[in-house]
């Protein structure tokens, strides 16, 4: 879970290099994590750790993508 709170704070940081349509669909991901994540609290924790690196690719993923193809 701090993994994702970490997760969020790049997804809000990053609104002065992505336009406010990729942030906004950052956040609704990482939002779609959360609840995965809460859902996954206690049979699978785990899992949690993997959440937070597919928010952090997803990040990176988009962050590049998305200043690539706005050149």
């Amino acid at each position: 879970m701090i993994g994702l709170a970490c997760v969020l704070f790049l997804d809000l940081g990053s609104t002065i290099v992505l336009p406010w349509w990729a942030v906004g669909l950052l956040v609704l991901a990482w939002i779609v994590l959360l609840v995965v994540a809460c859902a996954w609290w206690t049979p699978h924790p785990r899992r949690l750790p993997w959440l937070a690196v597919t928010g952090l690719a997803l990040w990176v993923l988009v962050t590049v993508g998305v200043n690539l193809a706005t050149r």
